[in-house]
């Protein structure tokens, strides 16, 4: 017998940058660099935001999932230079030197240190590649550091488009550091960009020196020389090349500092640094400045090539503009919720009325009138209503999922909807089991359980069970497309949005302390699905759910069967009464079909039809009752296989709350939009 799995062997590394050891990464740029844009496109639901110390300029920090590693990723405000900054930079510099451990020279400062956290292991440099020139000066000053340096090279698509090609192979050989062409609002490269970066990390790659001319490198000797000396490199916890260049551009702040602790130094130093500029044919800080401008450009023009702009816009180019854009985008992924809403209700429809219906309207005509019967009976509904939800909703739906996701399309659409879902304390990467469980919820909870993990997987999972499955929406449009138009199914359907919104906004409050890292989500290339692979995916998927449904789906249909067998109906009837009538103002006769819901949602309408003693509704329920029904019925627990599945994914604590939290909302959003219809159709009368 062949192994239902095949094996993989992933290799892992002897370090792994986890838990106390993870990462602390720094994204640094010139405004409008795009580095706030990466930022947003890996953060997590819940971002920690602050102001750097005695500036009101925010930074925003976050911990963030790169593979099988973690980093905590700082968003640092934008800054222009390390050479003579201005105060907001110089914050940022004196960040990126020290973190929150402050040198002597820095004691008297202030109470807080520049941030509250350490400083960085590694920074990512996002460059705008359209002004490659103008950002290398910054990547002079940031070789200097000490740290390991990433180059985010971001916008790369516009640079071609506008005739720039650029060599990053040698651009990064010249510098001494990894570059990685970006397109962060496409949501390209980025995960290149951060498997690189931990790879910078673990192999200990650092850049190479960047020194000044010649020229410069010589008449400043002296003044390094007197500068080198252990005490002044302790006090200042800097390194040596870049102190030498602070004090050589004449920054007040390193001036100040050198005159507070080493005053008997100063007159050299000042005497020293007299003499080099005596020795140039300008001021010593001109002619730094001048020297970094004229070396960023000649490397500037040794790696880029000025050419025909780049006018190729294949299907490719097309197909990211429709899914990655960030406007546009949105429109991509409505028409894959449009896709995913024709197989519903026409394709999957159409299987049902082959099969399962059919099965229905078959065994229809057996009425047993014995227990042993009765029971016989109960097992062929619950295994009819499992070729329901099995063969027509969940299969098509999965399979088409699978093959969006081989397509490279769903990564895409989570990408672009990823700061959408963080309103509900979800990352993108949900929108798949999102869009499962306007199918099924079954299916969906499934593979939210598969794709998330801790706190999201819990908030998915509880929102999820709120989504309008294919046998709820078939109630709702067959009641309220007849008696209560357009408007009304539109009503209950947005109705159901805001549920969603709202309670998504109050799990993401509630469980803030267990708030989960951020995702780096890879955007692969495009490709056709192929047969073979999609129908192992779609059986791996749902198979397990099978052996999880069926004894629950068969043994409730059991139950449920014997109770009105032995003559419940009139118990269940009474004990429902203040839920049913007194509380949502609905004929006594329904409490038999509210509690038979949890078997199957379709059930419901047909036992609706029973109880009602007649198939139009509207001749015994006002339009009040009809909706105040429906809108019950969406928002009440889906069905006992959903049950099923959250036991085993989330465990018995969390899916007797989620039957409690449906039953609830169900409960109070129904009541009240009842009393509401009420009062509104009082004053209208």
């Amino acid at each position: 017998m062949k192994p239902r799995f095949t094996e993989t062997s992933i290799p892992i590394p002897s370090q792994l940058f986890r838990g106390k050891k993870r990462l602390r990464i720094a994204l640094v740029g010139l405004p409008n660099s795009g580095k706030s844009t990466l930022f947003t496109a890996v953060s997590a639901t819940s971002v920690q935001t602050g102001e750097l110390t005695g500036t009101h300029r925010a930074y925003g920090e976050c911990r963030v999932q790169i593979g099988l590693d973690e980093a905590d990723l700082i968003d640092l405000p934008s800054i222009h230079s390390l050479h003579h900054p201005k105060h907001g930079d110089r914050v940022t510099l004196q960040y990126l030197l020290w973190g929150d451990q402050r040198p002597v020279v820095s004691a008297h400062d202030s109470d807080a240190p520049p941030a509250p956290f350490s400083r960085p292991d590694l920074i990512i440099q996002v460059m705008d590649a359209t002004a490659l020139d103008r950002h290398l000066e910054l990547t002079m000053e940031l070789s200097m550091l000490g740290l390991p340096v990433v180059i985010a090279l971001n916008m790369i698509d516009q640079a071609r488009h506008k005739g720039m090609h650029i060599n990053t192979r040698r651009l990064s050989k010249s510098l001494g550091m990894p570059v990685v062409p970006t397109n962060a609002r496409m949501g390209e490269g980025i995960a290149e960009l951060f498997k690189t970066a931990v790879a910078a990390m673990r192999n200990d790659v650092c850049p190479l020196p960047q020194p000044a001319s010649p020229h410069i490198c010589e008449v400043l000797k002296p003044l390094g020389t007197a500068l080198n000396r252990p005490e002044i490199l302790d006090a200042f916890h800097a390194p040596h090349p870049l102190l030498v260049m602070q004090i050589a551009a004449n920054d007040s702040y390193f001036f100040d500092e050198l005159q507070q602790h080493f005053p008997t130094l100063l007159p050299e130093v000042t005497q020293l640094r007299e003499q080099a500029e005596q020795r140039l044919p300008r001021p010593l800080a001109e002619e730094i400045h001048a020297d970094r401008l004229h070396r960023a450009a000649t490397l500037f023009e040794r790696v880029t090539r000025i050419g025909e702009p780049f006018s190729g816009r294949g299907w490719r180019y097309w197909l990211d503009e429709l899914f990655l854009h960030p406007h546009w985008g949105l429109l991509g992924s409505l028409s894959v919720f449009a896709a995913v809403l024709f197989v519903v209700f026409e394709v999957s429809t159409w299987i049902d009325s082959l099969t399962s219906a059919r099965l229905v309207e078959w065994i229809s005509v057996w009425q047993p009138t014995t227990t042993l019967g009765v029971i016989g009976r109960a097992i062929a509904d619950g295994l009819i209503g499992l070729i329901g939800i099995v063969v027509p909703y969940m299969i098509p739906l999965v399979m088409l999922l699978v093959a969006l996701e081989e397509s490279g399309i769903m990564q895409r659409i989570a990408f672009v909807v990823d700061r959408w879902f963080h309103h509900l304390g979800l990352h993108g990467g949900v929108a798949v089991p999102f869009l499962l469980g306007l199918g099924c919820n079954v299916p969906a909870l499934s593979a939210a359980a598969t794709t998330t993990r801790g706190r999201e997987r819990l908030i998915a999972s509880l929102l999820i069970t709120f989504v309008p499955c294919s046998a709820r929406s078939a109630v709702i449009l067959a009641l309220a497309g007849k008696y209560l138009g357009g408007l009304g199914i539109f009503a209950i359907f947005m109705l159901t949005m805001i549920v969603i919104a709202l309670l998504g906004q109050i799990f993401r409050r509630r469980y803030r302390a267990d708030t989960g890292p951020g995702q780096v989500q890879e955007i692969p290339p495009y490709a056709m699905p192929q047969w073979g692979s999609m129908l192992r995916t779609t059986w791996e998927r749902t198979s397990d759910i099978l052996t999880i449904v069926t004894p629950l789906l068969v043994g409730g249909s059991i139950v449920l069967a014997l109770l009105g067998h032995f003559g419940a109906d009139a118990v269940i009837n009474t004990a429902l009464t203040p839920i049913t009538h007194w509380w949502l103002g609905l004929p006594v006769v329904l409490g038999v079909p509210i509690l038979f819901g949890i078997l199957r949602k379709e059930l419901s309408l047909l036992m609706v039809y029973q109880a009602l003693g007649g198939f139009d509704v509207g001749h015994y329920m006002n339009w009040v009752q009809i909706m105040t029904f429906l809108i019950f019925l969406t928002f009440y627990f889906p069905c006992i296989s959903t049950f099923a599945v959250m036991l085993r994914t989330l465990g018995r604590r969390q899916a007797l709350f989620s039957v409690g939290l449906s039953v609830g909302v169900a409960l109070l959003v129904s009541g009240a939009i009842r009393f509401i219809l009420e009062i509104t159709h009082h004053f209208l009368a």
